[in-house]
């Protein structure tokens, strides 16, 4: 059960930041909108929030998953593959200090975006993207294993169709993973009920089970339907804004 979580408010040049897609400029109104709807939905799901103010020095910054992961053990800080994130790192450390005693890094020249790291349960799936390279995974499966974890690679610097791992993949609980048709073939996913989503509600495979409830993004009814067809309680929240910069569900929080 989740507790906690860090959020941060996006800027007002949040349209400044990194994105692969072509879905229109956000707008900033609409963004801080779904922003507050997104926070409220976690304090729904009974977690106490630490909201963080903007950081105009960073556009990307309201997605906080990148610079960090969170365990019930340690927090990591990452190394961010885009050079214009690396400062996140920095802002994000003194906040989790007021959580954890136990801070480790990934160093240079090893890079990791939050983005391409899937928990499940005691099994962290590590992506190989154009952002986490080769040994930065090294570093983070060695320091995921001294906390006693499990470890894997996924390799996705082919794929044109998803920036971070889990964009593609999300862990919902109940040994259960939501998988874009892409990847649902994986062998790595055999031991789990998976959840396909089709390439036209491909987005939509970014969705995160907080406690009791799955958040899941506006606008893709059939995997809305697929998740309370299996028992689980999807809460559907409008992510348009976020969309427009590669950011989901899961990129708006760090959850403890």
């Amino acid at each position: 059960m989740f507790t906690r979580a860090i959020v941060r408010i996006p800027g007002s040049n949040f349209a400044d930041g990194l994105t692969t897609v072509d879905l229109g400029i956000p707008h900033f109104d609409e963004a801080l909108h779904q922003h507050a709807r997104y926070c409220d939905a976690l304090r729904d799901c009974g977690l106490s929030l630490t909201v963080l103010e903007p950081d105009l020095r960073h556009p990307d910054s309201t997605f906080v998953e990148d610079p960090a992961i969170v365990t019930p053990h340690a927090a990591i800080l990452t190394r961010p593959g885009a050079l214009s994130r690396e400062g996140e790192v920095a802002a994000i450390h003194p906040i989790l200090e007021r959580f954890y005693s136990r801070i480790l890094t990934i160093e240079a020249p090893g890079t990791v975006d939050g983005g391409d790291i899937c928990e499940a349960e005691d099994h962290f799936f590590i992506g190989i993207s154009l952002r986490t390279n080769e040994e930065g995974a090294r570093q983070l499966a060695a320091h995921l294993g001294a906390l006693g974890y499990t470890t894997s690679t996924i390799d996705i610097r082919s794929m044109t169709t998803i920036l971070h791992l889990k964009s593609g993949i999300s862990y919902i609980g109940d040994n259960t993973l939501v998988v874009m048709d892409e990847m649902t073939s994986n062998s790595q996913f055999a031991r789990f009920h998976r959840i396909s989503v089709s390439a036209a509600e491909s987005y939509a495979a970014n969705c995160v089970r907080v406690n009791d409830r799955v958040l899941t993004a506006q606008g893709f009814p059939r995997l809305h339907d697929e998740l309370g067809a299996r028992g689980f309680n999807p809460l559907v929240l409008n992510m348009s804004e976020f969309q427009k910069m590669d950011g989901g569900l899961s990129c708006l929080s760090l959850r403890f």
